[in-house]
């Protein structure tokens, strides 16, 4: 009999379940605030007097739809100004001398032609602005220019250099 009485008559140990609205509340403001992250909303929802670890908060944010408008305008400032942008890069390539070198290309998004791609065994700041104005003469030099902010060269001057040229 006891322990049938134990069976029906269990508490539940642990946090108590996220109701549904503090869920959809969780949902709302993440996709209403995306630079918000998870101790931003912990604290929003404690303020307001709701009874959540900022690990839950941070789980149901997970689970959040992810709303792609952000998406959807990068693609859609590609599309509409793709005749003005160029992206370039470094990529590396060992020798069979156990050396690298780097070679260092310019795409044009319009035909998605190479402009311009040629190999170093040094390269500086200097020599990426040389290329750079070998790759766009004189006014042919693209409004939006795509690198990243690698930090693969050899002298440590600022990566926005490449952007005066």
């Amino acid at each position: 009999m006891y322990w049938t009485w134990l069976s029906r008559h269990q508490t539940r140990v642990g946090r108590k379940c996220v109701s549904g609205e503090l869920r959809d509340f969780i949902f709302r403001m993440v996709a209403e605030n995306p630079t918000w992250g998870a101790p931003c909303i912990y604290g929003e929802l404690k303020m307001l007097g709701f009874d959540i670890s900022r690990r839950t908060v941070l789980r149901w944010m997970r689970k959040a739809t992810k709303i792609p408008e952000s998406a959807k305008r990068w693609a859609a400032f590609l599309n509409n100004h793709r005749e003005a942008i160029a992206a370039m890069d470094f990529f590396t390539v060992p020798t069979l001398t156990f050396g690298v070198l780097y070679c260092f290309f310019v795409i044009a998004h319009d035909r998605l032609r190479i402009i311009q791609c040629i190999v170093t065994k040094y390269p500086t700041s200097a020599w990426v602005i040389q290329q750079l104005r070998e790759a766009f003469p004189y006014d042919s030099a693209p409004g939006y220019r795509i690198f990243d902010r690698g930090s693969n060269r050899n002298d440590r001057q600022p990566s926005n250099q490449a952007d005066h040229c």
